[in-house]
């Protein structure tokens, strides 16, 4: 080699991972993709490259675009789950409130992929919306618990997260300047609203 001249360049190593690890590596890019792309506009050439796999290995993993897809948005689900999770050394009613707070956070952070998980984003398979139940249902597991909230209360709570995730919808999509309450006063108003539909007797 003379002088001066740059040294080849080596191929990046491609590393064997066990399927389970593959599924995760596939999962994961996928995830950060659809944050911001529509399951339309999802290339499955450009996850299977940035994984440095075939398409045709990817669809070994992920029969189709749609169990892909869903793959995706449940580990996005389970993930809505952890970063929501209030401090259970705090008392009851405290962590309702961060509980709360973490939640309207989370949907501000990602809107448009928050949409696309309630709505379906244009993928028409009931599993979808079994993703977003699963988020409600262990959110309602938390407030209950936190509470000590009666079983035949359960559909209350649950009821009221979706006010909340609606409130939290309809907020973060008037720019920051402009909301007519500021964070702290939306979670109040909705621990308030909580509250205020428990203590109805029927």
């Amino acid at each position: 080699m003379s002088e001066g001249s740059a040294a080849p360049v080596a191929p990046p190593v491609r590393r064997r991972l066990s399927a389970p690890d593959r599924r995760r590596q596939l999962v994961g890019i996928g995830l950060a993709k659809i944050v911001e792309t529509p399951i339309q506009d999802l290339s499955m050439d450009d996850i299977a490259g940035e994984a440095g796999i075939s398409r045709g290995l990817l669809f070994h993993y992920f029969p189709t675009k749609t169990d892909f897809y869903l793959a995706c948005i449940s580990a996005a689900g389970r993930r809505i789950l952890r970063t929501t999770a209030p401090d259970e050394a705090l008392s009851g009613a405290e962590q309702v409130e961060q509980a709360t707070r973490l939640m309207v956070e989370q949907i501000e952070r990602r809107r448009d992929f928050y949409l696309a998980l309630v709505h379906g984003h244009g993928v028409a398979d009931p599993r979808v919306s079994e993703v977003m139940d699963s988020v409600r249902e262990g959110s309602t597991d938390r407030v209950v618990q936190a509470l000590g909230i009666e079983e035949r209360q359960r559909a209350v709570v649950r009821a009221w997260w979706a006010y909340t995730e609606d409130r939290a919808l309809t907020w973060s999509a008037v720019p920051t300047g402009e909301r007519p309450v500021s964070l702290s006063q939306l979670v109040a108003e909705c621990v308030a609203a909580l509250h205020a539909l428990l203590s109805i007797r029927v």
